[in-house]
């Protein structure tokens, strides 16, 4: 396998691992205007993410970091014909990090209700436009024989892609429910099973749509397992949902992430960007790699750094692995 392979399935693994982890956290912004009835769920619901959102996070930096020196010509052609979406999606997780951090430094009921506000719509914007990039990714755009997007932004909104966006929020959300079941104790954990039982049967309507329109358009073998895979999971986490078993739900829920972006790199690759304009102009892991040179050293640093990282996030995820209620919330918000 060429090095730039590897830092193929590398980026893959790193979109994998952010969808995984930032999607709970994005289910659970947005069930704060979904699921808690009063101010005090709100808080039960944002401090169960509230130690290791922006943790979660950092996969995404490393993700962008790793495209931008393995593969630049993908990284220039993604961020500028992408680039509205992409700052929309910037700005909302901006905003999201101040609102977490400035939501309880005044008491003032309107304060805190803006800034809960700005959490919902800043978890539901990007959960549903990262979707929507992914499926234009996978689906392909204008890309000419300058390696350059020459489409405007109503290319970007066309039916499978917006379909992505639609299953990207309502699995994060089904992700964050089961995480909510799995993490807090009393009524609220037993109104989570029931809304992840709920947004889980939606889930799978629209998931199967479209993992099914990208295996009959591009599929092969492989991505048909990584199909499977995903609606099993998908079942399987409702089934465990109903019974009340949240570990093995949150685990069934991220299987479902993990096997279905698995199954949009699998139907992706040797592209990094399809052109819809001439196959001859589309992007590759050949034509849009660094020299070898470049990924050698990436490659010998991303050995040495990355266990690090996922032995520390680990460790934190231990750390504050136990249950919350509203007993535990102190009066003095402020």
């Amino acid at each position: 396998m060429e090095l730039h392979d590897v830092w193929f399935v590398l980026i893959a693994v790193l979109w994998i691992g952010y969808f995984f982890l930032e999607g709970f956290d994005f289910g659970v912004g947005v069930l704060t205007k979904l699921l808690a009835r009063d101010r005090t769920e709100k808080r039960v619901l944002i401090n169960t993410i509230g130690p290791v959102w922006d943790g979660n996070e950092v996969w995404l930096l490393t993700a962008g970091g790793a495209t931008f020196a393995a593969f630049p010509e993908w990284y220039a052609t993604l961020f500028s014909g992408f680039y509205l979406p992409l700052l929309v999606i910037l700005v909302c997780l901006i905003l999201r990090g101040v609102a977490f951090e400035y939501r309880a430094k005044r008491p003032e009921e309107n304060w805190q209700r803006n800034w809960e506000t700005a959490i919902f719509w800043c978890s539901l914007i990007p959960a549903f436009l990262w979707g929507v990039a992914f499926g234009n990714i996978t689906r392909g755009v204008k890309i000419d024989a300058r390696l350059e997007y020459v489409g405007g932004l109503g290319d970007l909104l066309n039916p499978y892609a917006l379909l992505g966006g639609l299953v990207t929020l309502s699995l994060f959300t089904f992700h964050g429910a089961v995480f909510v079941g799995l993490k807090t104790v009393g009524d609220i954990r037993e109104r989570a099973r029931t809304t992840a039982l709920r947004v889980g049967l939606v889930t799978a309507v629209l998931a199967l749509v479209f993992l099914g329109w990208t295996q009959a358009d591009q599929g092969d073998g492989t991505s048909l397992v990584a199909l499977v895979v995903a609606v099993a999971a998908l079942l399987g986490a409702l089934v465990a949902a109903r019974a009340g078993r949240e570990g093995w739900a949150f685990a069934l829920s991220g299987l479902t992430i993990v096997a279905a972006v698995s199954m949009l790199f699998l139907t992706l690759f040797p592209n990094v960007m399809p052109s819809t304009l001439n196959e001859q102009w589309s992007l590759t892991v050949t034509n849009a790699s660094s020299s070898p040179y470049t990924l050698k050293i990436m490659t010998w640093l991303a050995a040495i750094a990355t266990p690090l990282v996922l032995l520390y996030q680990g460790w934190t995820y231990w750390v504050f692995r136990k249950r919350i209620g509203t007993q535990h919330i102190a009066d003095a918000a402020h």
